[in-house]
């Protein structure tokens, strides 16, 4: 648990980093270029946890194209990719068709729904969502998972993998204005970011979801042997996710509006029992496909 250890407490020390230089950066940065609070902390975050992953990766070897989860042959690779986007589209749309069917979501009042709106809609989604896949895959699937695994197996990669894949969709920006900045606004930042914890109850719907889209990933990346699967996969459901949430907004007069979370309107039990079906689906097409052959 060496390396579980390591990355969890990178993702403490780059919170702690938001707390800490935000105010002191923000306050030197505003003047010149008037950047918002929350802006400055979200940099200060992505570079501690930049800085501190190639760090840790050289420290515990995982600085090599296998453990980063690029592995396979490019041609491989990509292929993976390809087709895990492919896939992964129709099966995030059949379930948002489902919300649909319910009456789960409706269309956003005033929404001119014509080809350029959703061009641009495609584009901006396509853009987020290999942007989102190929960092967090690279850093869960990729780094972290081959580390655990090297260590307590692949199952145990999977589960622990998943679970910091869950935490990271709950820390939300947290608006603070200039005329209120000041020393304790890095912790007052930081409070507000992670206050969907504070109602665990709350959030364990949507939880329960990520965790499971979490353990899929997983067990593609186990499966293949490297991450393009997953990338493909999870930009292909972040792109899918965009177009609705862009598009309609959760229907709460609905009798059925629990089968979404409260958190986003989107994951829920809904989601959840979607995703295990999934799972198996996943599970079966790529364990036909035979065991990888390199690292």
């Amino acid at each position: 648990m060496r390396a579980f250890a390591w990355f969890l407490g990178l993702i403490l020390a780059a919170l702690a980093s938001m707390a800490a230089l935000t105010y002191p950066v923000w306050a030197w940065l505003y003047p010149r270029f008037g950047f918002p609070f929350h802006r400055v902390a979200d940099r200060i975050g992505m570079l501690a946890l930049a800085i501190g992953f190639v760090l840790i990766a050289r420290r515990l070897r995982l600085a090599d194209r296998a453990s980063l989860g690029y592995g396979a042959p490019r041609r491989l690779f990509l292929r993976d990719l390809g087709v895990g986007f492919l896939i992964g589209a129709p099966m995030m749309a059949l379930v948002v068709g489902l919300m649909v069917v319910l009456h789960l979501r409706a269309w956003k009042s005033g929404l001119a729904i014509d080809a350029a709106t959703l061009l641009t809609i495609a584009r901006v989604g396509l853009l987020r969502g290999f942007a989102v896949a190929f960092i967090e895959e690279t850093f869960l699937r990729g780094a972290m998972y081959a580390g655990i695994a090297r260590e307590s197996g692949p199952r145990t990669a999977v589960i622990l993998t998943a679970l910091v894949y869950g935490v990271t969709h709950f820390v939300g920006v947290y608006h603070i204005p200039a005329s209120q900045a000041s020393w304790s606004s890095g912790l007052a930042l930081l409070a507000g970011a992670l206050h969907a914890f504070a109602h665990p109850l709350g959030i364990a719907d949507a939880y329960l979801s990520l965790f499971a889209v979490g353990v899929v990933l997983g067990i593609v990346r186990a499966q293949t042997g490297h991450i393009g699967a997953c990338i493909g996969l999870h930009a292909s459901w972040v792109w899918v996710i965009t177009f609705v949430r862009e598009t309609s907004v959760a229907n709460r007069a609905s009798p059925l509006s629990f089968l979404l979370s409260g958190f986003d309107g989107v994951v829920g039990w809904l989601v959840l029992a979607w995703t295990i079906l999934l799972g198996f689906v996943l599970y079966r097409f790529y364990a036909r496909r035979g065991c990888p052959t390199y690292p």
